[in-house]
């Protein structure tokens, strides 16, 4: 079942990259007493992901600030290397938490996980992005189909 407005955000422990290696990092960490976007992109470093979705969070992050936002995150379901690895090419620069869920873990727990097989991506997840406030959902928005629209940054801040 796809996670819902009003729903709590699982609780998920997830590996990510840190200047001293590899660490743990918990969805609860993430979401209490805070007011996060998160969106997800299929795969990093996929065409529309990285000309499109990303940097339309990255253009409207002040606009996400002045709304209350407290952290914008970009879900994944690539490798901690890999999710480093675009952070760097797209100069990210840390302005936005780039969170890899390299098993799927958080995707299927959300009810949001595609089959991307037809394209080599094998298990991937669904293009979305959520607003929480302390860890409950309060807008889920999930693309029905290829490119930006529910999803992507300016559509998010007219909903908060």
């Amino acid at each position: 079942m796809t996670i819902q407005p009003g729903d709590k955000i699982p609780s998920v422990t997830l590996k990510h990259l840190t200047q001293d290696g590899m660490a743990e990092i918990t969805t609860d960490e993430i979401f209490a007493g805070r007011k996060i976007v998160m969106f997800a992109v299929p795969g990093a470093f996929t065409p529309t992901c990285s000309a499109r979705h990303l940097p339309g969070y990255l253009d409207r992050l002040d606009d996400f600030k002045a709304k209350g936002v407290d952290e914008v995150v970009c879900m994944a379901v690539n490798d901690p290397f890999v999710m480093k690895a675009w952070g760097e090419k797209t100069e990210v620069n840390g302005a936005i938490r780039l969170l890899p869920d390299g098993n799927g873990d958080l995707t299927r727990k959300l009810g949001l996980e595609m089959d991307g097989a037809a394209h080599g991506l094998g298990k991937r997840v669904k293009r979305f992005a959520l607003v929480a406030e302390d860890g409950k959902v309060t807008k889920v928005a999930v693309e029905d189909g290829p490119g930006v629209t529910v999803s992507g940054a300016d559509a998010i801040l007219e909903s908060l």
